[in-house]
């Protein structure tokens, strides 16, 4: 659950981040928050589903709060928010050209 829970919230500071980042896709700062917590929590499950250092130090480990899953947990979430939010703002962008 901790290794969850990291990943939303790293989710959502990556999905302000990349928001601050790029501002002309940035969906503001609820939308951001949104789109990174969504992205955290998916891109940490691909990781994971992936056999990525969260699935393996959390069935190593038991409670899944060793360094290398907390940490792989940190980048997983932080980047998939970020990504998400990106993605989210580039197809927004181009649907209000249409």
């Amino acid at each position: 659950m901790m290794p969850l829970i990291i990943q939303l919230v790293c989710g959502l500071i990556g999905g302000n981040a990349a928001g601050a980042v790029l501002k002309n896709q940035s969906l503001g700062t609820l939308g951001n928050s949104i789109a990174g917590v969504l992205g955290g929590g998916l891109g940490g499950q691909i990781i994971a589903m992936l056999g990525g250092a969260s699935a393996a130090g959390a069935t190593a480990a038991g409670s899944g709060m060793d360094i290398g899953s907390i940490i792989s947990s940190v980048a997983s979430g932080g980047v998939g928010g970020g990504a998400l939010m990106a993605i989210i703002g580039v197809v927004k962008g181009m649907m209000a050209k249409s």
